[in-house]
């Protein structure tokens, strides 16, 4: 089946933003607008299409970032909404992994959120160009200049308005559009589908002819014939203007922003000009590249259908219907129904059963699929996120994506034999399709240990055990996942050495350990006369590694650690790998028991949006908590406290902050860093009073 939209006219795009700036609202108007559904559902009523999953209906946010596909002006959009919740930023994290471009939704009247910052970032890492929505104009404290200076000092980007509000709050009628140089004014009675092209108020045409010079401005220098022109005074038409504007958004110069009211459906059709216009296709992206899993030698790949196909697994996901769905983004190759894919991590081959256009929780089935397209497929049984699916005569593979480590635990027992033998099952389902839910059992208690990125993230997820996989079970209060460190340089031996007639074991190490701030864990080896041959010298660092997954204070997993191999002895017969495992994890215990071991907790970045009058309630509560004050900021209808919480002191806090402020006050966290506890709190944590 040949293509029916060429590369230049495709456009993979998320949309992004902080809990409750409007992003599935804003998703519902563009599906609206570009034909895909017939009625608008509301994030309030729990009808958005976007939002398929009933938690996510009852809870009003955002849960999974669900994938669908509409036109506009002859291009192929694909999109997916993402959540803005931080329990779920993993969900950003694999969405902007395989997107070309994004929407970034700024609240008008919280401007730059925590949440905003951390997505930003995101994008940032994987140099994903943006368009920028400032929504909510039509809100009481709305404020269009404020949310481009805050883009300025929180994002460390470079706003250029290509449009702006006419009016702000109650009196926001309408926009001006600086590229046309017109006013535009919404009929509400056709839910925005109407509009019209007015000419600029006079009061307003200075403004909109110096935000237009400076957009130009900024734009043309990407372009030397069109910036030698304009330096010389020569009027640049329409379409060149575009041409830098484009150029310059993907070449990560400038942020064109966009304003308008989603709710009140305003601004939107002109956001969807601005997708085609300056986010780029997946022919504007560079080459992709990866390495052969056979040979180490990097390899490229074209956007292009008739390059080997590589595609990678972004998603896993479970279809009541149809059963396990591996969304992919094809960076190159034309992908049949039927083909057979080699899995390049596991080296075995998977059958593509059916290909899926993915609408929300939707399919329509598709014969083929195409260089720059995101789809859904039925039948690979063992490629995880982050595997890469290939042409087996042309083995590639990409690069993969990295998680956050997971910060809360939780132990969930069965209530009856049947919902053990359910639970199994369901936790590795879920483990399946989400990389930061983590399941181990404890050894000394015989509990099962789930752990993920916040009490809602786990909240969620053990509902879903209950209505998606029948398991009844009780879950305990919130545990804070510890990490233990080392403190001071140490260095011990380790040997295994067992004999019992015939072939025994043999291994004999020393090592040295020392503190690593922030740098996880290395492994040096000094060993250069042979008194350890180097086969052997994989197995220690294996012994090594195998033993800091267990710290020597409470089991907790040791980090920022270095180890340096020295010295050691082998037997000609029996020295063996597995001997020198466990000489490595002997040696490492050892030395970190006289490398004074400390606990580090996890501590969240919190913001409290908070009503002038309740400040000081909420700022000696936090105080209360163990958390660090780091400011307060004036917002036009409240105040803003920042501040630095041990983690294991923000569990029940949403209840809490309910009471002081009458429920008034929102907060939102995010996880920022590991730090080491006191004395006086360890001895707490150790005899389990923490």
């Amino acid at each position: 089946m040949a293509r029916q939209h060429p590369l230049d006219r495709v456009r993979n795009i998320g949309i992004m933003a902080h809990i409750d700036a409007g992003k599935t609202t804003l998703t519902e108007r563009i599906l609206f607008y570009t034909g895909r559904v017939r009625r608008m559902g509301e994030v309030h009523d729990g009808a958005a299409v976007m939002d398929w999953m009933a938690q996510e209906r009852e809870r009003g946010i955002t849960i999974t970032s669900a994938a669908t596909t509409c036109y506009w002006l002859e291009n192929r959009i694909n999109i997916i909404d993402t959540p803005g919740h931080v329990d779920f930023t993993a969900e950003v994290e694999r969405s902007l992994r395989v997107l070309d471009g994004a929407i970034a939704v700024f609240c008008a009247v919280g401007g730059v959120e925590p949440q905003s910052e951390t997505v930003w970032r995101q994008a940032e890492a994987y140099a994903v160009p943006r368009v920028a929505f400032v929504n909510k104009m039509d809100r009481v404290g709305a404020d269009f200049e404020r949310t481009l200076e805050m883009m300025v000092e929180r994002l460390r980007t470079n706003p250029v308005p290509v449009q702006f509000p006419i009016g702000a709050g109650e009196t926001f009628s309408g926009i001006v559009d600086l590229a046309h140089m017109k006013a535009l004014r919404y009929d509400e009675s056709t839910l925005g589908v109407e509009f019209t092209e007015e000419e600029i108020p006079g009061e307003l045409r200075e403004r909109a002819e110096r935000l237009r010079e400076q957009m130009i401005e900024q734009a043309v220098e990407v372009d030397d014939a069109l910036l030698e022109k304009y330096v010389h005074g020569e009027p640049l038409t329409d379409a060149e203007i575009e041409s830098v504007l484009r150029k310059a958004t993907i070449k990560g110069r400038i942020v064109p922003v966009y304003c308008g009211a989603a709710l009140r459906n305003m601004g939107v059709q002109r956001l969807l000009d601005g997708i085609v216009s300056y986010l780029p296709s997946p022919a504007d992206i560079p080459s992709v590249s990866g390495t052969n899993p056979y040979t180490g030698k990097d390899e490229t790949r074209e956007a292009a259908d008739e390059e080997p196909l590589a595609a990678l697994a972004f998603k896993i996901a479970a279809d009541s219907y149809v059963g396990r769905l591996t969304y992919l983004r094809i960076y190159s190759g034309t992908l049949a129904k039927g083909a057979q894919l080699l899995n390049a991590r596991t080296e075995k081959k998977e059958r593509i059963g059916r290909i899926l256009l993915m609408h929300a929780n939707k399919q329509e089935d598709l014969e083929e699929a195409h260089a720059g397209e995101i789809v859904a497929v039925v039948g690979p049984k063992s490629t995880g996120t982050g595997d890469t699916l290939c042409d087996p005569k042309r083995p590639i593979t990409l690069e993969s994506m990295q998680f956050p480590v997971p910060v809360v635990s939780v132990a969930i027992e069965p209530k009856t034999k049947a919902d053990e033998d359910k639970l199994g099952q369901a936790l590795a389902r879920l483990a399946e399709e989400d990389p930061t839910f983590v399941t181990r059992s404890d050894k000394e208690t015989g509990q099962m240990i789930i752990s993920g990125m916040g009490e809602l993230h786990l909240e969620v997820l053990t509902t879903r055990m209950l209505r998606e996989f029948g398991v009844r079970a009780n879950v305990g209060r919130p545990m804070v996942a510890y990490r233990e460190t080392i403190m001071a340089e140490a260095t011990a031996s380790g040997q295994f050495i067992r004999q019992s007639g015939g072939k025994g074991q043999y291994g004999d190490v020393r090592i040295r350990v020392e503190p690593l701030r922030g740098g996880g864990f290395e492994f040096v080896n000094e060993i250069r006369d042979g008194q350890i041959p180097k086969e052997f010298i994989p197995a220690v660092k294996s012994g090594v590694e195998s033993a800091l997954e267990n710290g020597i204070l409470a089991g907790y997993p040791m980090v920022d650690v270095r180890v340096t191999l020295l010295s050691g002895s082998h037997h000609e017969v029996d020295s063996t790998d597995i001997a020198f495992r466990a000489a490595g994890s002997i040696a490492l215990r050892e030395a970190a028991t006289k490398a004074t071991a400390v606990l580090l907790e996890p501590i969240v970045q919190v913001e409290v949006v908070v009503p002038e009058q309740y400040v000081g309630e909420v700022i000696a509560d936090l105080s209360a908590r163990g958390g660090r004050i780091e400011g307060t900021r004036m917002r036009s209808d409240a105040r803003i406290v920042d501040a630095a919480v041990p983690l294991g002191r923000m569990f029940g806090y949403a209840t809490a902050l309910r009471s002081l402020s009458q429920g008034r006050a929102v907060y939102t966290t995010q996880f920022s860093h590991y730090a080491e506890v006191s004395r006086e709190k360890q001895e707490k944590i150790l005899s389990g009073w923490g």
